[in-house]
């Protein structure tokens, strides 16, 4: 049984705090948080497990809040959400079956294609455009996609699924971040469904965390709202490239 000192669980609880908070604004709270549960010591799958528990937490208390402030209609996403649940559900139970090296090397690349993203990318603002995809195209490709990532790694999903909405749906940055919210919190579900049953979660440690991603995400949201696309963007695209170069050189 993994014991945490008083600097390890600081540590985890600040992670969760700064985690909920990012997730809220930009999305990729977990980009955060396994990191620091597998600095803490972790293994890496039981790592992705309990970054299910304590992201429900965050993700739910998003949704809640942009849903208030009338940014999103959370029960027209309820057939979308499902499909995520059901996707990430999927990815989770699969990745008892694959190597666990993989997860140090992948995360930089993603973080630098989110980063490369939104930094290069035509300023996308408050205002909706063009979808390329329909509703129902769109959450029957992109948003089971994305909820599969979720599911058998998770960290930078909520990037990812503001990317879709983005590009593929025609949002607005804020709209597309409150939309965002629910499917991620469905895909967590998901995720921690499958988790229980091939993985050990650290409940405890888990539950801790989501107290403070709630914290975290209430603020998060807030500012959001009040700032808009001049902070998330640039916010996202910092954290992208500071998280990106701390794994690098972990692993290098």
């Amino acid at each position: 049984m993994l014991e945490f000192g008083v600097e390890g669980l600081l540590l985890l609880l600040a992670a969760g705090f700064f985690a909920g908070f990012v997730d809220a604004i930009a999305g990729g709270g977990g980009l955060i948080t396994v990191p620091a549960l597998m600095i803490a010591g972790v293994p890496p799958v039981q790592a992705l497990a309990t970054n299910k528990i304590q992201g429900m937490f965050g993700s739910g208390t998003a949704a809640y809040s942009y849903a208030k402030s009338g940014l999103v209609d959370l029960r027209a996403q309820a057939g979308p959400a499902l499909l995520a649940f059901i996707a990430s559900l999927g990815g989770a139970l699969l990745v008892s079956v694959l190597p666990t090296d993989w997860i140090r090397l992948i995360l930089p690349i993603l973080l630098i294609g989110i980063a490369l993203f939104f930094a290069l990318r035509k300023d996308p603002g408050e205002m909706d455009r063009t979808a390329r995809l329909k509703p129902i195209i769109f959450s029957l490709t992109a948003v089971p996609v994305v909820a599969f990532y979720d599911g058998i790694l998770g960290p930078g999903a909520g990037s990812f699924y503001m990317i879709a909405f983005v590009a593929l749906g025609g949002y607005g940055i804020l709209k597309a971040t409150a939309h965002t919210k629910l499917l991620n919190f469905a895909s967590n579900v998901g995720g921690l469904a499958g988790f229980i049953l091939v993985a050990n979660p650290l409940w405890a440690i888990g539950l801790a965390m989501g107290a403070m991603q709630i914290l975290g995400a209430r603020l998060g949201a807030k500012v959001a709202m009040a700032k808009g696309a001049r902070l998330i963007r640039p916010l996202l695209v910092a954290t992208s490239v500071a998280l990106a170069l701390k794994l690098l050189w972990d692993v290098l």
